[in-house]
């Protein structure tokens, strides 16, 4: 699946359509009632499956009370970012920078997209409180740790968990690398991350799993089909590569940063 020019600018209408139909159809499967139904089965199974060891497993409730806070979150944006500027992995090293920056075009673009979505989805009802918040037996976090919530905003419930946001973002990484990607180990090494990093949420009550396999893949469909099958991606990441050339070349001037891959000129 790789593009050795990396954006085109030109559409390409088949897998452009292709990830707006796909969208459009897990929304329908969504709203159809037996598939709402066999959504909610799964996701209570799942819930209880993952939020019921946190009463009895110190380990677990730990492991994912940390990876459950806010300071995580940018941790997990670190890890991220390396894996998409590191050069000679899955990006050319002199591709880096038109890389990164045609990532943060469809990233903002995303953010819009979900801006839209969740405008609609309060018109149409279609919002609801994350598990922690409407299952019996479900384990909250910030019981156990009433410090952690007020200090470090651990989140483990929601009044409005549809879609999950937070999922979207790690998907449309997912999507995007995978895009690129030349080898299995690359893809698996992506996807590993991707999951792993959803699953402190899901863990935890603050979104149901289909607030992610649904909206948040939707959203990440919608992104990718818009921002990289159109010309948008190439028009955002050469506009960012002319506006941004100065600040790249005061930062390849200091020691460490300029020896990163994305300081480097793109071809």
């Amino acid at each position: 699946m790789n593009n050795p020019g990396l954006f085109q600018a030109k559409w390409n209408l088949r897998r452009w359509a292709f990830c707006n139909l796909l969208a459009f159809g897990l929304l329908c499967f969504w709203l159809w009632p037996a598939g709402q139904m066999l959504c909610v089965f799964f996701d209570e199974w799942l819930f209880h499956l993952f939020n019921a060891p946190l009463a009895s497993n110190p380990t677990w409730l730990h492991v994912w009370a940390a990876a459950s806070l806010r300071p995580f979150d940018a941790v997990v944006g670190v890890i991220l970012l390396t894996l998409l500027i590191r050069g000679d992995w899955v990006f050319k090293a002199a591709q880096v920078r038109q890389a990164f920056l045609g990532f943060f075009g469809i990233l903002l673009l995303l953010l819009f997209i979900r801006m839209l979505f969740s405008k609609l989805a309060a018109q149409m009802g279609w919002q609801h409180s994350s598990p922690s918040m409407v299952l019996s037996g479900a384990i909250q976090m910030s019981d156990y740790f009433p410090g952690l919530e007020k200090t470090w905003e651990l989140k483990d419930r929601s009044s409005q968990s549809f879609p999950g946001d937070h999922a979207s973002v790690l998907l449309i990484w997912g999507m995007f690398m995978t895009v690129f990607a030349q080898r299995l180990g690359q893809v698996l090494v992506i996807w590993g991350l991707a999951l792993l990093f959803m699953m402190p949420r899901l863990v935890a009550g603050a979104h149901w799993a289909q607030d992610d396999y649904i909206g948040g893949v939707l959203l990440a469909l919608l992104a990718l089909g818009w921002g990289y099958y159109t010309p948008f991606a190439a028009k955002v990441s050469q506009v960012l590569l002319r506006l941004t050339a100065p600040v790249f070349g005061l930062l390849a001037k200091l020691p460490v940063i300029g020896r990163l891959s994305v300081m480097r000129a793109s071809c």
